[in-house]
């Protein structure tokens, strides 16, 4: 069975909201209204019990009437002061009686002489107190005020009992009454109109969703999160840690997701650059930062509201490790790709030679180079094998060498070149990022020279400390004034075509270099272009951050 209350799904939020704001504002108007007309009530007889005692204390020190009560006929005197007084004040009655309770004035005459009713006299007639009482008398329930009279010679010898009708009290706050609800009526409506504001900009604030939805999309929003394998913290405006994912954890060797939350995240990060970022607002991309003996690779963005204030801080991390291994992964397969596409292309140019040959019915002159390029082709790779036990050395070796012949470039590598194993502690990535810039800058500074003279020399040596590798071309070389600048990223002395950004490959060199303890020299060369000269340790390095 469905429901359809306020608390039902099948209502939207904004008219659920609407609902119990509506009961809710209901349930306090009938409240503070019922309360306000009872204090009003009860105000108006403790208003009305006072005047009706002051009247009482005022009447009871009248000459005449004390006076009266030494005649034979006391109610003769006292029964025309009593209307008279009655009359002004607007009280029900005022009544005096002696101290039996024999009464000597009162509204109605017939009831002169007898008895008054109530049964509240005592403490007057007794112990001269003046008070206030409610008691239903001969009219009905009433408030009032009993004042003992004393005769001049200090004696009590009676009692002035001046009344109000609780009747007559209850229709005058029944005038108030209305007023009241008007009120209440106008403050419930305003309440509405107030309540449907505050629903739809609530609505508004959560782009319409609905909390079934909201809350669909916070577990997805943690799997999410937990899913993936870089980590991520974030604070807000305080610098306080408000989501960490596990991998984070993990990463920053922090404590339980619960005891992260909620702290100061320099209490966690006593190092961070959080708080720049979050004072700043700018942005921090691939900054790399030491922690626990592992090297990490962090983005700092700022979080920004509508106003485009900065809120807080989301940063992610991911172990450099794991994205050199990527890279190492990346650079292999790129390297294979492009000798296999070089390899294809001279293969091809080969292949159009021979059929031309034959087709030529050159039939001799065919085989004989099919023959030298086979022999050519096997005597590269098998002394590349031979010299470079390392595979990867030797896949970037060969794809070098096609490139070049692809170039129309005269790619030289030393006969005395030799390695026998990278070492560990040296990424094979940055072997190949290092010699895969050195050798393509070789190759564009020889573009522009006539083909006899496109010339490349590589030398490699494993010597007893060091891997020394050397890169000489046959340019134009290098201006001694660009040379302190050569290293900087983004500086170049080419411009990039179809707005490529170039200025990146020499500083990644130097970058690479300096991680791995080595150094870079260039020389200028005997073909009158440039040589660069790398010098890698092959024991680990210390190198200060």
């Amino acid at each position: 069975m469905k429901k359809y209350g306020f608390g039902s799904k099948n209502w939207p939020l904004e008219w659920r909201m609407i609902g119990w704001f509506t009961l809710l504002l209901l349930c306090i108007v009938i409240f503070l209204g019922s309360t306000f007309y009872f204090m009003l009530v009860n105000h108006t007889e403790d208003h009305v019990g006072k005047r009706a005692l002051s009247v009482a204390q005022a009447v009871a020190e009248i000459p005449e009437l004390r006076q009266a009560f030494h005649t034979r006929e006391p109610w003769k005197i006292i029964q025309p002061i009593a209307e008279k007084i009655r009359q002004k004040t607007g009280a029900e009655y005022i009544v005096v009686g002696n101290r039996q309770g024999i009464r000597y004035s009162h509204p109605l005459p017939d009831r002169l002489g007898k008895k008054m009713v109530g049964g509240d006299n005592a403490p007057a007639l007794m112990k001269g107190d003046s008070y206030i009482s409610k008691a239903v008398g001969s009219l009905g329930p009433a408030v009032r005020g009993k004042v003992p009279v004393i005769s001049e010679q200090g004696e009590i010898v009676g009692v002035v009992s001046v009344g109000f009708l609780l009747s007559d009290i209850q229709e005058m706050a029944k005038t108030y009454l209305k007023q009241i609800a008007l009120i209440a009526l106008i403050l419930f409506v305003i309440g509405i109109m107030g309540s449907f504001a505050l629903a739809k900009h609530i609505k508004r604030q959560i782009f319409g969703l609905e909390p079934e939805e909201i809350s669909a999309l916070y577990k997805e929003r943690n799997a999410v999160i937990e899913s993936v394998r870089e980590g991520i913290l974030v604070i807000d405006h305080q610098g306080i840690i408000s989501l960490v994912n596990q991998s984070a954890l993990d990463i920053l060797d922090l404590p339980a997701q619960d005891c992260a939350v909620g702290k100061p995240v320099q209490a966690l990060l006593p190092h961070t650059r959080m708080l720049e970022v979050l004072n700043s607002g700018e942005a921090e991309l691939d900054r790399e930062m030491h922690l626990n003996g592992r090297e990490i690779v962090v983005n700092r963005l700022p979080i920004r509201n509508e106003e485009n204030q900065v809120i807080g801080v989301v940063a992610s991390f991911r172990l450099k490790s794991e994205m050199d291994q990527l890279n190492q992964e990346l650079s292999q397969v790129k390297q294979y790709v492009e000798a296999l596409r070089a390899q294809t292309h001279e293969f091809k140019n080969t292949l159009y030679t021979i059929s031309g040959l034959i087709q030529l019915e050159s039939y001799q002159e065919a085989i004989e180079l099919i023959t030298k390029e086979a022999a050519l082709h096997e005597d590269h790779v098998t002394w590349v094998m031979e010299k470079f036990a390392d595979p990867w050395m030797g896949a970037i070796l060969i794809g070098f060498y096609n490139r070049a012949r692809e170039l129309k470039i005269d790619f030289i590598i030393d006969r005395e070149s030799r390695m026998e194993k990278i070492p560990e502690h040296i990424p094979h990535s940055a072997i190949v990022s290092i010699l895969g810039n050195l050798v393509t800058n070789a190759f564009e500074a020889v573009q522009e020279n006539e083909e006899r003279d496109r010339r490349v020399r590589l030398f490699i040596a494993d010597r007893d400390d060091t891997l020394w590798f050397e890169v000489e071309d046959s340019g134009p070389g290098i201006d001694e004034k660009w040379i302190p600048h050569i290293f900087r990223q983004g500086f170049s002395t080419k411009k990039g075509t179809n707005g490529e950004k170039r200025g990146f490959g020499l500083a990644r060199v130097k970058q690479l270099t300096t991680e791995l303890g080595g150094t870079v020299l260039i020389e200028k060369g005997e073909w009158g272009g440039a040589i660069f000269s790398i010098a890698l340790p092959k024991r680990e390095v210390e190198i200060d951050d």
